[in-house]
């Protein structure tokens, strides 16, 4: 018989094996639960990670737009002069600007000297509503109706009068007409008086009646003197006034002038200019300016009118061609291309100073191996010579982002800036030794502190990447301004005097066609050209019509504002005076020497 000690011992493994498996099944399904908890653990990281990914990116782009409202916010509002706190740079890199300073040397001036910076259109048809037909012509303007002060000018023939002296002929009359001119403070009448002659002949059945000739005019059948259309001229493509303010004003003096017929005169008058004086000055340009600096604003023009369509103006761009000292021309094309670039200038050989558009780099290519017979071959390479203020404004720009690196640049520019503002008054070969001395070390460590800080950013878009590459791809351009002193360092007086059309069109909105655009581009060269050699715009372009007429066609480059003071001075005072009449046209210069 068993006893109860030998029953236990026999259902022990029994019971050890179920534990066992029991707990067997336990921790598998442990193991399963903490798969899950990791599969789960996983997915939330792979989510927080895409989740941080898709943040850092959105962090990345709201950094980019800050920084492009901050730019814009800066162009728009900010001083235009590009204004930086220069005392704060000197803080900021006190050691490296001593070191450039000790690299370049001293020049007797204190080189942490604030850095100055640089409509209408077609209505719709309405029906078949009939219109209203012209009004009848009524005719030449009586200008004796219009309250104004008048003068007289007596217009005689000399051959007739030398008959009246003797006996042979008489004096009837005179045969009067009248214009208006222009005088400071308001209009005036200017009644044009002819002499009447009764001629007697051998019988009386032969006397003769005639008129003294009207003098050569260059507007003949305009109600304007050419001091009036000199003052339109002036108050448009100077002080930016439009034709429709100026209607405005002459009827408060008492004048009716339609702006359409005022449109008219400076069309005839820029188009006169163009063919003449304008084109003497672009030719002399060509033929001898040492450097050629240009630049191009656009102008909205009016299209030409369809019927039944309204159509928005298009854009036309004009070039200012500044040709050393001498000329300032504004040149009008209907697109801006590098085919019209190339046209524009033709001819020309020599320094070229512009920005880097990619419209001029037809101006720099090499020469044709077999170059067209067209007259251009043979001519001296040109060279481009950039602009310092273009690559200081790239970096002022990329300071709103705050990076160091950028305004690190923009103390290294000041420092070239105020080198050569210490300078600006010396002779071209002081000037030129001043730049190889003290200029070139801090353009040199310019360059290659540049270069280094390139690399660093290669692979970063923003405005910093920017900025560099802009200074390392003109590097050459940039530095062509030391190979002459007669050469400048900035291209700001072409910007300067685009700011005429840019002011200019804010007020008088668009051209009325390509014809009226290129005409005015005639006027804006004469006006600028007499404001470069200290004229007075309005009294050069008067007296320039009054010579016109009477001046010989291959003399007119003396009447150009580089040699209108020597000009004028030997022509007689009385006869220029005049609105019309006679004018004795001296002998022409005899030396360059005499004419500047």
């Amino acid at each position: 018989m068993s006893t109860p000690d030998s029953a236990t011992s026999t259902s022990r493994p029994d019971d050890s094996a179920s534990r066992i498996s029991r707990l067997e099944s336990e921790l598998a399904t442990e193991r399963a639960a903490l798969a899950t908890e990791r599969a789960a653990l996983a997915g939330a990281h792979s989510q927080i990670a895409e989740l941080t990914r898709k943040h850092d990116e959105l962090r990345a782009a709201y950094d980019r737009l800050w920084v492009e409202v901050e730019l814009m916010r800066r162009r728009l509002f900010v001083a235009k002069a590009e204004r930086v706190d220069t005392k704060q740079l000197e803080i900021e890199f006190k050691q490296k600007l001593d070191a450039l300073d000790a690299l370049g040397g001293k020049i007797g001036i204190d080189p942490r000297s604030e850095d100055a910076p640089a409509q209408g259109g077609n209505s719709d048809d309405e029906g078949d509503k009939p219109k209203p037909s012209r009004p009848k012509p009524k005719g030449r303007r009586d200008l004796r109706t219009v309250k104004m002060p008048e003068e007289r000018l007596e217009l005689t023939d000399p051959e007739f009068e030398s008959l009246v002296e003797r006996g042979l002929a008489e004096r009837i009359g005179f045969e009067e007409s009248s214009k208006v001119r222009w005088q400071k403070g308001g209009p005036r009448r200017l009644v044009v008086a002819r002499v009447k002659y009764r001629v007697a002949g051998d019988v009386p059945e032969t006397t003769q009646i005639a008129t003294a000739p009207m003098p050569p005019q260059i507007f003949p059948r305009a109600l304007a003197a050419v001091s009036l259309i000199a003052r339109i001229i002036v108050d448009k493509h100077c002080d930016a006034i439009p034709l429709h303010r100026q209607q405005d004003r002459f009827a408060r003096q008492g004048l009716s002038l339609d702006r359409g017929t005022m449109s008219r005169w400076m069309e005839d008058a820029g188009a006169t200019a163009g063919a003449t004086v304008v084109k003497a000055m672009h030719d002399e340009a060509m033929k001898t300016a040492f450097c050629m600096s240009t630049d191009a604003s656009h102008v909205l023009v009016q299209p030409l009118p369809q019927k039944g369509k309204r159509q928005p103006c298009r854009r036309g761009h004009y070039f200012v061609l500044i040709a050393d000292r001498d000329h300032i021309l504004f040149e009008y094309v209907p697109n801006q291309s590098s085919a019209a670039v190339k046209e524009m200038f033709k001819g020309f050989g020599g320094y070229v100073q512009a920005d880097a558009q990619s419209i001029f780099n037809v101006l720099f290519e090499p020469p044709e191996e077999d170059p067209p017979d067209d007259g251009t071959a043979g001519l001296p390479v040109r060279k481009e010579v950039g602009c310092w203020a273009h690559a200081r404004r790239k970096f002022w720009e990329a300071t709103c982002a705050k990076d160091a690196v950028a305004r690190e640049g923009l103390a290294r520019i000041g420092r070239i800036f105020a080198h050569e503002r210490s300078w600006k008054d010396r002779s071209v070969p002081d000037k030129k030794a001043l730049r190889d001395q003290f200029a070139k070390p801090h353009l040199d460590a310019f360059f290659l502190w540049a270069q280094g800080e390139f690399e660093r950013v290669r692979h970063q878009r923003g405005l910093l990447r920017s900025a560099l590459g802009y200074a390392l791809r003109q590097k050459d351009a940039l530095l062509r301004y030391l190979e002459d002193g007669r050469l400048e360092m900035t291209n700001n007086a072409s910007e300067r005097q685009l700011r005429r059309i840019a002011v200019g069109r804010n007020a008088w909105l668009f051209a009325g066609s390509d014809d009226h655009a290129q005409a005015a581009g005639h006027l804006f060269s004469l006006v600028a050209s007499a404001r470069l050699h200290h004229l007075d715009p309005e009294l050069y372009l008067r007296d320039l019509f009054r010579v016109l007429p009477h001046w010989p066609r291959h003399r007119y480059i003396e009447l150009a504002p580089k040699y209108w003071a020597a000009t004028r001075l030997r022509l007689d005072a009385a006869q220029l005076a005049a609105e019309l009449g006679p004018l004795t046209v001296p002998p022409p210069l005899t030396t360059t020497t005499e004419q500047q």
